[in-house]
């Protein structure tokens, strides 16, 4: 392919990215760019007689291309080959939107990777506690704006986003974080108790004063440093490192406080629906998944529970003689094993691990038979 081609196919696809940026923000269509160059250098290498997208077709260049992605050492991740595919696609279709007569079909359905549905990873509350308390031992402008975020349950870039206005008062004792458009696209407002408004306050003493500018009416930023430089995502990653090894806990990655925030939040009684609109999700099921955090949690009350319930409940053994029936023998064994068999069962359901698990009900079925073949020896 000569150097003309290859120069021809990639101002299609930039010109087709500068459309794009029109509606999309400039870090969405950095990635499309940074996947499309990927696709790009592809075709140039493999396909060098290429010459224009019309002349694209399923096989070779699209096949080729999802083989030459899951060859990939180290490995892509599934998340990482669906943006892949997705933006490859999104482009295409624009392109066949915009007269460029491309072929239908090039990328399907089942080329897309299965999502990865990763479970939220919550601190445990004995870390939560230590890196609160470190945080506000602290106290400076990443330490309480981390405080913030995990007071509000808001994203690290919605946080980076906040202005010296974005809290607003409601009336009485009522306090209301407004968190401008993030993620999702959409903004939305969350309730703030005394902690968080106490820390918001804090930020803004601890920050740069507000410069004045007449030609740009909005409210200046909050994070902005007392040297008046604006704070960035490196930054506050850093800083909860740094935060977290002085208190002697694990890795913490920021998004985890949001974690944190709505597992705390859930447990503590709060609805799914309410809990959605705090967090702005989109999809109630975008929620959900925090109630797999807590199954643990539900099982190891409703057992306790259960427990609470044997004891309240239990039937007083009666008084009997030496020479009442039963209580010798191969029933009283019986007996015996059916009480170890009880016992087993109870401790079997407030096991977490499921290889344990799986043993103790095993033991459990054998100790069953051991019980029946006893019953049948004193059987005529």
């Amino acid at each position: 392919m000569s150097t003309t081609q290859a120069c021809e196919l990639d101002r299609i696809f930039e010109e087709q990215l500068q459309v794009m940026a029109a509606i999309l923000r400039p870090g969405t269509i950095k990635y499309y760019r940074t996947q499309a160059n990927r696709f790009l250098s592809y075709l140039h290498l493999n396909h060098p007689d290429l010459q224009t997208p019309a002349e694209l077709e399923r096989n070779p260049h699209i096949l080729g291309w999802l083989r030459s992605l899951a060859q990939e050492d180290p490995p892509l991740a599934n998340r990482s080959r669906l943006a892949a595919l997705i933006c490859i696609r999104r482009l295409l279709y624009d392109l066949a939107d915009n007269g460029y007569p491309i072929a239908h079909g090039l990328i399907l359905s089942q080329d897309l990777p299965p999502r990865d549905r990763y479970l939220p990873k919550p601190l445990s509350p004995e870390v939560d506690k230590l890196l609160d308390h470190e945080l506000r031992q602290t106290d400076d402008l990443l330490a309480n704006a981390l405080l913030l975020m995990r007071a509000t349950g808001i994203r690290i870039g919605e946080a980076l986003r906040l202005n010296r206005d974005s809290m607003r008062h409601l009336g009485g004792n009522q306090w209301s974080l407004h968190v401008p458009l993030g993620k999702l696209h959409n903004e939305r407002w969350v309730p703030m108790d005394q902690d968080a408004r106490k820390t918001f306050e804090r930020i803004m003493s601890l920050a740069a004063p507000a410069a004045t500018d007449p030609a740009n009416p909005t409210s200046p930023p909050l994070l902005v440093l007392p040297n008046g430089k604006s704070l960035y995502y490196s930054k506050i990653h850093k800083a909860l490192q740094d935060a977290a090894k002085r208190a002697g806990c694990p890795a913490v990655r920021p998004h985890q406080l949001r974690h944190t925030f709505a597992t705390a939040m859930l447990r503590a009684g709060m609805s799914l629906p309410a809990l959605k609109e705090i967090l702005g999700h989109r999809d109630i099921r975008m929620t959900m998944v925090y109630v797999q955090v807590t199954q643990k949690d539900l099982q190891r009350e409703y057992h306790q529970a259960r427990q609470r319930m044997a004891h309240l409940h239990a039937v007083p053994t009666l008084s009997g003689t030496r020479d009442e029936a039963g209580t010798h023998g191969i029933p009283a064994i019986c007996r015996a094993v059916d009480a170890v068999r009880h016992q087993l069962e109870m401790y079997r359901r407030q096991v977490d691990n499921d290889k344990v698990e799986r043993r103790l009900a095993s033991l459990g079925r054998r100790l069953a038979k051991l019980r029946a073949a006893l019953a049948a020896l004193q059987m005529p």
